[in-house]
């Protein structure tokens, strides 16, 4: 009661009787995902009794029977051998021969749903970190502000202190010098409290200073989403809510602009350019960034784009080159692109520009090629598909189940970051002057019930950037509720 009144609103998940993301009276909150490092593979050595080998020894795996049921066909039995460092896992990676066991933070016990309810009333940054020091996985960055003014950013879960070895290479498991050195301490984890510039932004980046103790990842995600939040949000105009929302659904991609840039000088210089690659440059140097709907130069950029890394990585991976990919592919291109080494530039080429021209030429010429390059579309190019899983097989019901393909604007690197099957997952604003401003917005709706009215009634505010008032004091959800449900337990 009274101050100490858990009061608090915000987004759950099935089933979970507490709010993962939103705000009570006094401090909000919301996560992005750090990205930790928080698997290794073992290297088991069985012999032929079906034991594995340990330092004490060879001991027998445990073993769990699974039973797979199958719509329609016989059940598939499954028998998973753990050793001391976790399941045999070599069936999941073509050609394994070795015996790899995966081990994995959430082998080890512990939940991630259990400091939620201190994180629901924590009053203050101290209580909120707190609550944090409980939380196992999957590993977040936390961000934080109070109706006081204060912000502050914190890294969360259980990330193990690595052994030093080999990006991605197994570890013997026969002994006990490749062990995990414990967890990172919660206290040396990356955290902020009121930095001196006002501004708090994750976006999957990097969190950690250069010089930082403990290997968190092994690559972080491109800077670009980040940089352009900080670039807006450092920009010294008096921001409203609204702001917020669009800031969350901003299209601009630097990198792609940047990439654009490129060819359009490469183009520029080539004596062999075909009239379509200097349709192409044109329609890329008129071009602002905007990953749009109805833009022609984002679909032409990422096109050749992605001919000009066949063409940088073919000679050194042959046919495996469309299997290399990377968090931090973008960057790498952006350096290749600025300083141009000798020593990745293809024998056939005679310079940069050179390779930059032939993959634009290569990326208009290609069939179903618009004869117009200007009618080229991204949102077509780059749709999204949202259907329900099961609903979405019937032919008839797909109707209502969810709305299919739709065109989308936004990109890889731009802060609103979609794919054809990946967005966010939701969005909200917090206005810590005045709480009852606030906005909330999910994918689809809050009902699962197919023909529910509200099945789907919040996906155009998704789709099309805008949001709901998200209401919190007693007057102002009366204002605005048209329904009203009323749960109570059962009588005994």
């Amino acid at each position: 009661t009274g101050n100490n009144a858990l009061d608090v609103a915000g987004f759950s998940l099935p089933g979970v009787p507490f709010v993962i993301i939103g705000h009570n009276r006094r401090i909000a909150w919301g996560f992005t995902n750090t990205g930790a490092d928080v698997t290794d593979l073992y290297v088991e050595n069985f012999n032929a009794n079906g034991e594995y080998q340990t330092p004490q020894g060879f001991k027998n795996p445990d073993i769990r029977h699974e039973i797979i049921r199958v719509k329609g066909q016989a059940d598939t039995s499954v028998d998973v051998a753990i050793t001391r460092h976790g399941p045999i896992v070599s069936d999941l990676v073509p050609g394994e021969t070795r015996k790899l066991a995966l081990k994995w933070t959430v082998y080890e016990g512990g939940t991630s749903l259990a400091p939620f309810a201190d994180v629901d009333a924590a009053q203050n940054w101290d209580e909120f970190q707190r609550a944090l020091l409980h939380f196992d996985s999957p590993s977040q960055n936390a961000v934080y502000a109070d109706v006081d003014g204060h912000i502050g950013y914190h890294a969360t879960g259980k990330i193990p202190i690595h052994p030093q070895h080999a990006e991605g290479a197994p570890l013997p498991g026969t002994d006990d010098q490749h062990e995990w050195a414990g967890y990172i301490p919660f206290e040396r984890l990356p955290s902020a409290f009121d930095p001196p510039g006002g501004v708090i932004a994750t976006a999957n980046s990097r969190i950690t200073p250069k010089k930082y103790p403990y290997p968190l990842l092994s690559a972080w995600e491109a800077p670009f989403r980040v940089e352009r939040i900080y670039r807006v949000l450092e920009s010294g105009r008096k921001f409203a809510a609204s702001d917020m929302i669009a800031l969350q659904t901003d299209i601009l991609s630097e990198f792609d602009r940047f990439c654009a840039e490129r060819f359009v000088y490469a183009v520029d210089r080539s004596k062999q350019a075909s009239a379509r690659s200097r349709q192409a440059a044109d329609l890329m140097r008129a071009w602002d960034g905007r990953m749009s709907i109805d833009a022609a130069a984002p679909v032409i950029e990422t096109q050749a784009q992605k001919e000009l890394w066949r063409r940088l990585l073919e000679p050194k991976l042959g046919a495996d080159y469309a299997l290399y990919s990377w968090g931090m592919r973008s960057v790498a291109l952006e350096n290749i692109l600025v300083h141009q080494p000798q020593r990745w530039l293809p024998k056939e080429y005679a310079s940069f520009d050179d390779l930059l021209a032939a993959a634009v030429e290569h990326a208009v010429t290609r069939p179903h090629v618009p004869n117009d390059l200007s009618t080229w579309r991204w949102g077509q190019e780059h749709p999204l598909y949202l259907q329900h899983p099961l609903f979405g097989r019937m032919p008839i019901i797909q109707r209502w189940s969810g709305p299919g393909w739709k065109p989308q604007s936004g990109g890889s690197y731009t802060v609103k970051q979609v794919g054809r099957e990946f967005g966010p997952s939701q969005r909200m604003t917090v206005d810590l002057a005045d709480l009852d401003s606030s906005t909330m917005n999910i994918v689809t709706g809050e009902s699962g019930q197919l023909f529910s009215s509200h099945y789907i009634d919040q996906f155009h505010a998704w789709y099309d950037g805008y949001s709901f008032l998200f209401p919190f004091t007693d007057a102002a959800i009366a204002a605005a509720k048209k329904h009203e449900l009323t749960l109570q337990p059962a009588e005994r």
